[in-house]
C-alpha cells in the first residue's frame, strides 16, 4: 500500500458517465492533508507517515498535542492518522498531499465510523423474521428462546440479542474514483461509504493507483 488520504464525507449525489447512465456517487472532501511526522524503520521500527487533516485553533490544543506540532514546526490540525509507506518514500514533515494524488478509474479502501443506531431489538440488529402477527401472537418482535436446557446450561457466547447497534468502524474496498476535482479537493466515488455527513473518512490507495 501507498500514501493516502483523510477527508470527510458531504454527501451523496449522482453522476452521468458517457452512456448517460445514473451513478451513484459519495462526494468527499478529501484533503488538504500535512505531512506532521515521517517515522522510520531505524528509529520506530515501521515506515510511515502522520497525516493531518482540518485546522485546530490553539486555544483548543491540549499541552502535548502543542509540543507535538511545535517540534515539527506544523499548524494544529482536528485529526491525526498514520499511513503505512515503502521504505525510500520522498515525503518529508510540512509537505501537503491533496486529492491530485487520485485520479478517475483509481481504486481505494474507504474506512469511517458508521451512523449509531442506539440499542435496537433483533429484528432491526439482525433482520430477525420476527413472530406470527396474528391468531392471538403476543410475541411479534421478540428474539424467543435463548436457553440451553441444563446442558451446557448457559447462553453461548456472541448470541444474537438487542443491544447497541452502529457506531463501529466500516472498511469498505474497492471504491472507485469516478471523478476528481483538484482545485477543490472533492472526490466522487462510486457507491456509498460509511458514516454521517461531515464525518470522517480515511482513504487508503491501492498498489499503482497514483
Amino acid at each position: 500500500m501507498s500514501t493516502g488520504l483523510l477527508g470527510k464525507k458531504v454527501g451523496m449525489t449522482r453522476i452521468f458517465d458517457k452512456q448517460g447512465k445514473a451513478v451513484p456517487v459519495t462526494v468527499i472532501q478529501a484533503g488538504p492533508c500535512t505531512v506532521i511526522q515521517v517515522k522510520t524503520e531505524d528509529k520506530d521500527g515501521y515506515q510511515a507517515v502522520q497525516l493531518g487533516f482540518l485546522e485546530k485553533r490553539d486555544s483548543l490544543l491540549k499541552k502535548p498535542e502543542y509540543y507535538h506540532f511545535e517540534q515539527y514546526n506544523c499548524s494544529p490540525v482536528r485529526y491525526i492518522r498514520e499511513f503505512r509507506v515503502k521504505k525510500g518514500s520522498d515525503l518529508s514533515s510540512g509537505d501537503v498531499i491533496k486529492a491530485d494524488i487520485l485520479k478517475p478509474g483509481d481504486v481505494v479502501d474507504i474506512s469511517g465510523i458508521s451512523k449509531g443506531k442506539g440499542f435496537q431489538g433483533v429484528v432491526k440488529r439482525w433482520g430477525f423474521k420476527g413472530g406470527k402477527a396474528s391468531h392471538g401472537a403476543k410475541t411479534h418482535r421478540a428474539p424467543g428462546s435463548i436457553g440451553m436446557s441444563a446442558d451446557p446450561s448457559r447462553v453461548h457466547k456472541n448470541k444474537k440479542m438487542p443491544g447497541r447497534t452502529g457506531s463501529n468502524s466500516v472498511t469498505v474496498e474497492n471504491c472507485e474514483v469516478v471523478k476528481v476535482d483538484a482545485k477543490n479537493n472533492i472526490i466522487c466515488v462510486k457507491g456509498s461509504v460509511p458514516g454521517h455527513r461531515q464525518g470522517l473518512l480515511r482513504i487508503q490507495t491501492k498498489e499503482g493507483s497514483n
